[in-house]
């Protein structure tokens, strides 16, 4: 198994055995090719300001009335690029899941936690419109490479973390919680994943960026934003995947 410092994962026995954990996970049948779905593009899931999050949905063919499970993926870019364009998961996942790739304000626009305030925001949304979509609100996985990893495992172990829920959307009364989480080699404790950047130009630092800083010099925020920080025994399943020749995220965050 392995990954470069691409971001890409090549090995195919990594897509099977995360669409095997899916399916085990949310209930879906175990395939993985592309099926004619319904596109929805551009569906704005919260605004803040001027500024307007959007999403696009896969919905595959299906019974009518029937539920499915759903997939949200989360892009990764070290926080400080990429977008929703072009996900993997709907031809990875095949025909029994909804597939939703969000974007989120990138740390260039907004520093932590407008990230997990964002990707909390997308799934309080899609709870509310689940019926509107053939959601089953009580099957959401998260699925995510890197900074998107990141974000998803983050997702999985602070729901009902008053910090990190914000304010962000219309559906506050909605809950933010998913009940799997893929993730890929993202980090998860990041005081140990600066010290591994920290010869880098703090105006290029990824993390100094996210963070609007040295993140030593925000250690609230720090704790904050580690997935480990909120590990608790009510949280959902992981699946964490890291190649041993990572050049970007060190193996040890995984």
């Amino acid at each position: 198994l392995e990954k470069r410092g691409t971001g890409l994962v090549r090995s195919h026995l990594l897509r099977m055995g995360m669409v095997l954990v899916l399916g085990i996970l949310l209930g879906g049948a175990l395939v993985e090719y592309p099926v004619m779905a319904r596109i929805f593009q551009d569906l704005e899931y919260a605004r803040v300001g001027e500024r307007s999050l959007k999403l696009d949905l896969y919905i595959p063919p299906h019974d009518e009335g029937e539920r499915l499970p759903l997939v949200v993926w989360v892009h990764g870019g070290a926080w400080i690029s990429g977008d929703k364009a072009n996900p993997r998961a709907p031809r990875e996942l095949g025909d029994r899941y909804i597939v939703v790739s969000i974007d989120y304000r990138l740390s260039k626009e907004a520093t932590f936690p407008a990230q997990i305030y964002d990707c909390k925001a997308a799934i309080r949304w899609l709870r509310a419109n689940a019926d509107q979509y053939d959601i089953d609100p009580d099957r959401i996985g998260a699925w995510g490479g890197s900074a998107g990893g990141h974000l998803v495992a983050l997702l999985g172990t602070s729901a009902g973390v008053e910090e990190l829920e914000g304010s962000v959307g219309d559906h506050l009364d909605r809950s933010s919680a998913v009940q799997a989480v893929c993730d890929f080699y993202g980090p998860t404790d990041l005081a140990l994943f600066y010290e591994d950047t920290a010869k880098m130009d703090p105006r290029k630092n990824p993390l100094c960026i996210l963070f609007g800083g040295i993140p030593a010099e925000h250690p609230d925020l720090l704790q904050q934003a580690n997935p480990i920080t909120h590990v608790s025994s009510d949280d959902p399943p992981f699946l964490i995947m890291h190649g041993d020749k990572d050049l970007v995220v060190p193996l040890e965050q995984s």
